[in-house]
């Protein structure tokens, strides 16, 4: 993927300015084998409930990037090896995580990008709660669903739509 966060923000520098692309606060670490995704965005809110993770990554990723809103929780892991195996299976193109991941080392082999606040052993309870498709907001930024996120070495941008 060609597409840098830096040099995207240097050519749309007014619209970053203005709030139209934003550009989220560095609390989140790359863990997947790619360090340089984008895509639409698809969205989870959930606390310490994995459920739905695994429900969305069982559609059709077309190249989305599936972002948690795990409301920062560093008690237990809601993404682990066996749900990234299975974003790369269906086609998605990153997960980010407001809140841990677990297995890291294998999913750091795996051609998808992870991002997430740390790592936990723990995994999460499984009760089907939380809420998918709605509007989350971590690190100063508020992730729509539909919109589109490119995230690389430099950091996470988001835009209302694919920038180039």
């Amino acid at each position: 993927m060609n597409l840098q966060t830096a040099d995207l923000l240097d050519q749309h520098e007014d619209a970053a300015r203005s709030g139209a692309i934003r550009v989220l606060a560095p609390i989140l670490t790359h863990f997947g084998g790619r360090r340089h995704f984008a895509g639409p965005i698809a969205t989870l809110r959930l606390f310490e409930d994995n459920s739905l993770v695994r429900k969305a990554l069982e559609t059709p990723g077309n190249g989305r990037v599936l972002v948690v809103d795990g409301a920062g929780s560093l008690r237990c892991a809601l993404v682990g090896d066996q749900l990234a195996r299975l974003a790369v299976t269906r086609a998605w193109s990153g997960i980010v995580v407001h809140g841990c991941i677990r297995d890291s080392h294998a999913i750091g082999a795996m051609d998808i990008g992870v991002m997430a606040l740390a790592t936990h052993p723990l995994k999460s309870v499984k009760r089907g709660a939380g809420e998918a498709d709605v509007p989350v907001a971590f690190g100063g930024v508020v992730f729509n669903p539909g919109e589109w996120l490119c995230a690389d070495h430099d950091g996470v941008i988001v835009a209302p739509s694919p920038l180039a």
